[in-house]
Protein backbone atom coordinates (compact mmCIF):
# COMPACT_ATOMS: atom_id res chain seq x y z
CA UNK A 1 0.00 0.00 0.00
CA UNK A 2 2.67 2.49 -0.97
CA UNK A 3 0.69 4.34 -3.59
CA UNK A 4 1.77 7.95 -4.16
CA UNK A 5 -1.43 9.00 -5.88
CA UNK A 6 -3.10 12.16 -4.62
CA UNK A 7 -6.01 11.93 -2.24
CA UNK A 8 -5.21 8.43 -1.08
CA UNK A 9 -5.69 7.09 2.41
CA UNK A 10 -3.18 4.54 3.60
CA UNK A 11 -3.67 2.48 6.69
CA UNK A 12 -2.33 -0.58 8.37
CA UNK A 13 -5.20 -2.96 8.95
CA UNK A 14 -3.50 -4.46 12.03
CA UNK A 15 -2.90 -1.11 13.69
CA UNK A 16 -5.71 1.43 13.35
CA UNK A 17 -3.59 4.11 15.05
CA UNK A 18 -1.27 4.15 12.02
CA UNK A 19 -3.38 6.04 9.46
CA UNK A 20 -1.67 8.15 6.80
CA UNK A 21 -3.82 10.54 4.77
CA UNK A 22 -2.12 12.11 1.75
CA UNK A 23 -4.06 14.99 0.23
CA UNK A 24 -2.67 16.33 -3.02
CA UNK A 25 -2.11 20.09 -3.24
CA UNK A 26 -3.87 22.13 -5.89
CA UNK A 27 -2.92 21.46 -9.50
CA UNK A 28 0.11 23.10 -11.01
CA UNK A 29 -0.30 26.11 -13.28
CA UNK A 30 0.67 24.21 -16.41
CA UNK A 31 -1.83 21.44 -15.63
CA UNK A 32 -4.63 23.99 -15.16
CA UNK A 33 -3.75 25.68 -18.46
CA UNK A 34 -3.63 22.31 -20.20
CA UNK A 35 -7.02 21.33 -18.79
CA UNK A 36 -8.57 24.64 -19.80
CA UNK A 37 -7.14 24.69 -23.34
CA UNK A 38 -7.23 21.01 -24.32
CA UNK A 39 -10.42 19.67 -22.74
CA UNK A 40 -14.05 20.43 -23.52
CA UNK A 41 -15.53 22.76 -26.11
CA UNK A 42 -12.60 25.19 -25.79
CA UNK A 43 -10.23 22.31 -26.53
CA UNK A 44 -12.18 21.38 -29.65
CA UNK A 45 -12.03 25.00 -30.85
CA UNK A 46 -8.28 25.23 -30.18
CA UNK A 47 -7.60 21.94 -31.99
CA UNK A 48 -9.75 23.03 -34.95
CA UNK A 49 -7.98 26.39 -35.17
CA UNK A 50 -4.59 24.67 -34.96
CA UNK A 51 -5.49 22.21 -37.73
CA UNK A 52 -6.78 25.03 -39.93
CA UNK A 53 -3.62 27.09 -39.33
CA UNK A 54 -1.46 24.07 -40.21
CA UNK A 55 -3.38 23.46 -43.45
CA UNK A 56 -3.19 27.12 -44.47
CA UNK A 57 0.54 27.27 -43.78
CA UNK A 58 1.15 24.10 -45.83
CA UNK A 59 -0.94 25.58 -48.66
CA UNK A 60 1.05 28.83 -48.59
CA UNK A 61 4.39 26.99 -48.54
CA UNK A 62 3.26 24.87 -51.50
CA UNK A 63 2.01 27.91 -53.40
CA UNK A 64 5.24 29.86 -52.91
CA UNK A 65 7.38 26.83 -53.74
CA UNK A 66 5.37 26.13 -56.90
CA UNK A 67 5.58 29.78 -57.94
CA UNK A 68 9.37 29.87 -57.74
CA UNK A 69 9.83 26.44 -59.32
CA UNK A 70 7.60 27.19 -62.33
CA UNK A 71 8.63 30.84 -62.64
CA UNK A 72 10.75 30.30 -65.74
Amino acid sequence: MDSNSGGSVQYDRWNEDNINMNVEASQSTTRRIHDRVCIGSTGIAVKTAGALAALVSIYIIGYVTGYYIHKC
